[in-house]
């Protein structure tokens, strides 16, 4: 979705209202540490015209004393203000991840199968830092420099209301008229910069991840070369930012130079007129000289914060995406009895998948379901899961409609195996927790003997210490599909839906695991998902799918 800058910059702003109180504090600290900046060198001023003898309100060593004073209370404030800028960013970074990782969590499987899994990833790490530069050094100083510029020019304006005018108009310039200039001459860099970023780190996370496929076919070069071209192309449009960066600090200097100098003429005309006393016209002069830091940091926003606002904007995003289906909750908890699929139709998009489907799942049994593939099969599974929501008729459990069970309700009831398992960087035994947290190891153990995989992970170096390599890779296909199906069993759902749970492996294991869900039938309901004809003869019933409908 195309936000603008105000929107992006809105929505992020209302996210530190948990942090309101240390934000007010860093704008109090930062104000007082730039007023104490500027009067250090107004004093020094002071101190210069009573050095020459000339009268002013303040002698030179009130002005010292003065100085060395603003000195001390700059320095600890300005530290302060830095201190409650990053805590503020850091802790809103973390709560921005929390609340992005729980958005992933309600959009999945749906709406995030076929996403660009390296976008995903640069969105949760680079953007998101970059996100600290909104709120570590764009909101308070914003703030600081709106209140200290009306200050100094305020300031100013008591010595000579034109004085101040000229003050206000150069605060105005540099510090809102140039960044605003400057990001319409930007466009869409920072945009199309991170849109880029993320799709270098999808090529290479697939390199990374068909590096076999890439080695075996001699495709290493040709992959290298479109990695090159890819970065190449980035650093292009990094460097053509960084040039708007550059052209912006140039702009800004000249702006501040020709504002010091008409200062500097205004001052000494009035002063020629007898406007002002000439300790005056000095300390206008020095007042605008020394007070445009703020101004500069907001002007060095205008081309730094175009990424900045890209990234927001993808994080925003996702934050917004409403998922396929929503988490229900405050339902009155329900015990499995049953599950009835009752006139059932589906479709992605414009196609077809199911139509008018009705099959019963009654307790103490298995159920087979065979047909092609893509004639549904998987999908009616992920239906009763409630993964996507049923277009027509319902799904029921214990002749309830599955869209008014709790969704924790329904996950406990539930046992899901599919073709390919997930295997997480860990040990063994930690893998088969994600089913019981609690699971003794016992526990583990009757579990991993039901899916057939108990003595295999015996014979390896550390039993079930053992650490899976990441995405499972130091285990074959049917090893990995074994400790999916003793997650299951370690589940202990009353409704078990397995999706070619034996595709990966030999008769053997499959006849071992066919065994034992056949002695686990008993209070349960067992939908069984295969093409394979040996897998349907432990089914006490076998339904047919084919172009959408079960016979």
């Amino acid at each position: 979705m195309k936000r603008s800058h105000l929107r992006v910059m809105t929505r992020l702003i209302g996210l530190v209202k948990p942090l309101t109180g240390y934000m007010l504090l860093a704008i109090a600290m930062g104000l007082i540490g730039h007023l104490c900046a500027a009067f250090l060198t107004i004093f020094g001023g002071y101190a210069l015209l009573d050095a020459l003898g000339r009268p002013t309100a303040v002698g030179m060593g009130a002005a010292f004393a003065c100085m060395a004073a603003f000195s001390v209370a700059r320095a600890g404030l300005r530290y302060g203000e830095q201190a409650c800028n990053h805590f503020i960013a850091f802790r809103l970074l973390a709560l921005i991840r929390d609340r992005v990782f729980g958005a992933l969590r309600r959009l999945c499987p749906a709406k995030l199968e076929g996403r660009d899994r390296g976008d995903l990833i640069s969105v949760i790490t680079s953007d998101i830092d970059l996100l600290e530069v909104f709120y570590a050094h764009t909101i308070s100083p914003i703030a600081i420099a709106a209140l200290f510029s009306a200050a100094i020019a305020v300031f100013i304006g008591s010595i000579h209301v034109l004085l101040g005018l000229l003050a206000a108009v150069a605060y105005l310039a540099v510090g809102v008229a140039v960044p605003l200039a400057i990001s319409r001459l930007s466009g869409d860099d920072g945009a199309r910069f991170r849109r880029k970023s993320g799709e270098l780190s999808s090529f290479v996370l697939c390199s990374l991840r068909g590096l076999d496929e890439t080695i075996q076919y001699g495709q290493g070069a040709r992959r290298l070369e479109e990695m090159r071209s890819r970065t190449a192309d980035l650093a292009a449009d990094e460097a053509r930012m960084k040039r708007v960066s550059g052209r912006n600090a140039a702009i800004t200097g000249g702006a501040i130079l020709l504002f010091d100098l008409a200062m500097l003429f205004a001052a000494a005309a009035l002063c020629g007129r007898g406007a002002i006393r000439s300790e005056g016209a000095l300390t206008a002069v020095l007042a605008l000289m020394s007070s445009f830091g703020p101004a500069v940091a907001l002007a060095n926003l205008g081309s730094t914060l175009q990424n900045t606002f890209a990234a927001g904007n993808r994080v925003l995003d996702i934050l917004d995406e409403s998922p396929v289906t929503e988490d229900v909750c405050g339902q009155r908890e329900i015990a499995f009895d049953s599950a009835n699929v009752d006139r059932v139709g589906f479709a992605y998009g414009e196609e077809q998948i199911l139509s008018d489907v009705s099959v019963e799942f009654p307790k103490d049994s298995i159920i087979g379901v065979n047909g092609r593939s893509g004639s549904g099969k998987s999908t009616l599974l992920r239906l009763m899961m409630r993964f996507w929501q049923v277009q027509q008729g319902e799904i029921q459990i214990s002749g309830k409609n599955i869209d008014k069970i709790n969704t924790s309700n329904l996950r406990s009831m539930q046992s899901f195996v599919t073709q390919d398992t997930q295997l997480f960087h860990d040990s063994i035994a930690e893998n088969l927790r994600v089913a019981k947290p609690d699971a003794t190891q016992e526990e583990l153990e009757a579990a991993c003997r039901r899916a057939s995989v108990h003595d295999f992970i015996m014979r390896l170096p550390r039993g079930y210490d053992t650490p899976v390599a990441e995405l499972g890779d130091s285990l074959s296909g049917g090893e990995r599909q074994r400790i999916g199906l003793a997650r299951a069993f370690l589940h202990g759902a009353e409704l078990m839906l397995l999706d070619e749970p034996t595709s990966n492996l030999d008769s053997l294991n499959e006849a071992v695991i066919l065994r034992s869900l056949k002695e686990e039938r008993a209070g349960r309901t067992v939908v069984l998902v295969s093409h394979r004809k040996s897998t349907m003869g432990v089914a006490d019933r076998v339904y047919s799918v084919e172009h959408g409908r079960v016979s």
